[in-house]
């Protein structure tokens, strides 16, 4: 479900329909419990309604700390992770220009192959959380099978040779890993306390009285809002190849393999 909203609609719509929905939802349910109960204008239990909210607003608040921190971490890491195969993939080209021609080219074909089907075709995969090895496994196996059978016949083309199986072997290496981040999503048991402790909370907000309906409005939506807006935040990092503030494929574009990208 969040993936869908997250590659269908743009952050502003969600976050309208997020914070918006919720600052609404809160207000009219606020509205609606003190007219069926006007003496909750009276503050009479605000004491012990102030405490309970008190309490609970902590515990959510570090929860949700929590889980912001943790998904935003994992979006970094994805970055990173992303932007060191791209490097990688980059060095592997420079420094086949110390390989005679024919082996030069060979291993550009493969290259060329796997940044494109990084971007063209396990790219979408992974914004639809169904990332595949297969889609990239060919033309990386062609690379291997390139290094493998070219035997350097100086030292400066074995330096380069070395260089070039260390780095090509750290593409596989973080080809799994940014497989790995995206399958990865928020447990179903920190989604339930993110989520449901927003069902927890905002109630609590209707029960403290206050004499003045547009004070206990404001207060109402300040925390609705609040939490919406967290709400969002988990949202849309728990995926961080969907949406428009995901992880990008530039780095596959840019710098030594641009010249793969040119008709």
């Amino acid at each position: 479900m969040s993936l869908w909203l997250l590659n269908h609609f743009s952050t502003f719509t969600l976050a309208v329909v997020a914070v918006g929905g919720t600052v609404l939802l809160s207000v009219a349910g606020s509205v609606l419990l003190r007219r069926r109960y006007p003496s909750l204008a009276g503050g009479e239990h605000n004491d012990m309604v102030g405490v309970t909210l008190g309490m609970f607003g902590a515990i959510y608040g570090i929860i949700l700390a929590f889980v912001i921190v943790t998904l935003w971490t994992q979006l970094d890491s994805t970055q990173t992770i992303v932007a060191s195969e791209a490097t990688d993939t980059a060095l592997i080209a420079r420094d086949a220009a110390a390989f005679p021609p024919p082996v030069r080219a060979d291993l550009d074909r493969a290259l060329s192959g796997y940044v494109h089907a990084v971007v063209e075709d396990q790219w979408p995969r992974m914004r639809a959380g169904q990332p595949s090895y297969g889609a990239t496994e060919a033309h990386l196996r062609s690379a291997f099978e390139v290094l493998q059978a070219y035997d350097p016949r100086t030292p400066r083309e074995e330096v380069f040779y070395e260089q070039a199986v260390g780095h090509l072997n750290d593409v596989a290496a973080q080809r799994r890993a940014r497989i790995t981040m995206a399958e990865q999503e928020l447990p179903p048991l920190l989604q339930v306390l993110a989520f449901g402790g927003a069902v927890v909370l905002i109630p609590l907000t209707f029960l403290y009285g206050m004499r003045k309906l547009r004070i206990q409005l404001l207060f109402v939506a300040s925390v609705a809002a609040l939490v919406g807006f967290s709400l969002l935040l988990v949202l849309v990092l728990d995926r961080p190849f969907a949406g428009e503030l995901s992880v990008s494929p530039a780095p596959y574009r840019e710098g030594a393999l641009a010249r793969y990208w040119t008709p």
